[in-house]
């Protein structure tokens, strides 16, 4: 097969090296020449994985957005969730033919609060959409580019198509499952970064690893709560969406959240992170979103609520965290 992939990020290079490996054809998508060159002429990626990670040669890399549309069999979407519309608006035009869309963004669009699958549905037309399926679960890239064994999930509404992207990137290294649950994976995979947040806090304060150990199991809970409120299933958040991507990002040097909740517990302020963080950490805009629909819909997710006060109000960590752990006393459930 051939895929055509958007974006040219960790994710992006990861996967195409696991495409290539099993023997299909790719070219990427990007806006920066020089990466491209990079990927092109030195089969490197060296902006995201130092010099040291060479590239197959089979992976090619273009800035023509043409290219990854037409004559493809798939296309792969590995863009944050801030730049998926953007993405798809240039897409669109060029499709000639109902295409198979492979999603991995784990998030909302910031203008509509809308999940990564449902913006693909609102902006591709069904008439140029064969399917969505989005590959998510616990998956550093940078352990995916070294081939190291990993496993994740194939979630889709359309079983065909989840079986087919299982066969089409499953190797002796990458194992994907189908899973069919998309409003639970995709709320768990999103909501796992605040939680991921939280414990880069934990120990930026050095709580140590009882309290991380209570926030990632009181933060599954959360995840399971708000889940279960849209009808997702509760198995789910047992599963490489939930609990295993919870537990990969909450303690992971690889994990941008954790590494911002890192910081700003060090800080026991957020402003210095704020002021100086040029990645995208998706758990920002999570948290925000979370904590919009928990106030609409009437959920209590304190560490959610905990989490946003101190990104968004300025709370100091310290004092949020001394208010949880002075709330009523309760079962646990």
């Amino acid at each position: 097969m051939k895929i055509g992939i958007a974006g040219t990020g960790t994710w992006a290079t990861a996967l195409a090296q696991v495409l290539v490996d099993n023997n299909h054809e790719v070219v990427l998508y990007g806006r920066e020449q020089g990466q491209i060159d990079d990927i092109n002429l030195y089969h490197r990626n060296a902006v995201y994985f130092g010099d040291g990670v060479i590239l197959s040669n089979k992976i090619i890399a273009t800035n023509d957005v043409k290219k990854i549309c037409v004559d493809v069999d798939a296309i792969l979407l590995s863009v944050p969730t801030g730049a998926m519309s953007e993405v798809l608006e240039k897409i669109v035009p060029f499709l000639t033919q109902k295409m198979l869309f492979i999603n991995t963004a784990k998030g909302f669009d910031p203008y509509t609060n809308l999940r990564m699958s449902e913006i693909i549905r609102r902006q591709v037309p069904s008439s140029k959409r064969k399917a969505i399926v989005s590959l998510l679960g616990p998956s550093h890239a940078e352990e995916v580019i070294m081939r190291h064994l990993t496993l994740i999930a194939a979630v889709s509404k359309n079983k065909k198509a989840a079986y087919l992207i299982q066969h089409i990137f499953s190797n002796d290294y990458f194992r994907v499952y189908v899973h069919k649950d998309e409003v639970g994976a995709e709320y768990a995979t999103a909501m796992k970064n605040t939680i991921a947040i939280a414990a880069g806090i934990i120990d930026g304060l050095g709580l140590g690893d009882n309290a991380k150990a209570a926030l990632i199991t009181r933060g599954l809970n959360e995840m399971v709560k708000l889940g279960r409120h849209f009808h997702a299933r509760a198995n789910t958040y047992l599963g490489l969406t939930g609990v295993g991507d919870l537990v990969v990002t909450c303690g992971s040097k690889h994990s941008r959240n954790y590494q911002a909740g890192f910081m700003i517990g060090q800080d026991d302020s957020s402003q210095r992170f704020f002021k100086e963080n040029t990645k995208t950490v998706e758990g920002v805009r999570t948290t925000k979103v979370i904590h919009e629909i928990a106030m609409k819909r009437k959920i209590s997710l304190p560490i959610i609520e905990a989490i946003y006060n101190v990104l968004y109000l300025d709370s100091k960590p310290s004092e949020v965290i001394s208010r949880l752990m002075s709330r009523p006393l309760k079962e646990e459930k």
